[in-house]
């Protein structure tokens, strides 16, 4: 299974402008509904707060995978966003996060909803790959990085 079924570059924001979780998270869902998606936001931002309420997604080392589930979409799909700032998200170290996955997936879809976000979080483990993400000038350039990673990575 590769990134690239569930990811496009147009899911892709380089330069978040929220300030806050719930900012972030508003932000993301709106990056995939510009994506031509029949989402209403205001329902999967608050599955995702809910989510978020069990227990922060922000992982450490600057990053995040918030997630959920919807009766709303047929397949998993990714946004990705990246804050040059840094966004206060109850992360694990205590630290800013600046880099985003957000995973949406259908409400039947447990196994390969898990199997994607454990391949995520196994890429975000690469000190080089974070970095490179950070340098990123484009949402092109963040989408190269992305999938070439993907690539090597085994799941």
């Amino acid at each position: 299974m590769q990134l690239d079924q569930f990811l496009k570059i147009e899911f892709i924001n380089a330069n978040l402008l929220a300030k806050t979780k719930v900012e972030v998270l508003t932000e993301l869902v709106n990056t995939l509904i510009h994506g031509d998606r029949n989402l209403n936001p205001l329902l999967i931002v608050e599955t995702l707060q809910q989510r978020e309420n069990l227990g922060s997604t922000g992982i450490g080392d600057g990053v995040a995978i918030p997630h959920g589930k919807t009766s709303a979409i047929n397949d998993l799909i990714i946004a990705f966003g990246r804050s040059i700032e840094g966004i206060d998200y109850d992360s694990s170290d205590g630290k800013p996060v600046h880099l985003f996955f957000l995973l949406l997936a259908p409400e039947n879809s447990a196994g390969h909803h898990l199997k994607v976000l454990a391949k995520i979080s196994k890429m975000l483990k690469i000190d080089n790959f974070r970095k490179m993400l950070l340098k990123a000038k484009s949402p092109g350039d963040l989408y190269k990085i992305i999938i070439d990673q993907d690539k090597i990575c085994v799941s």
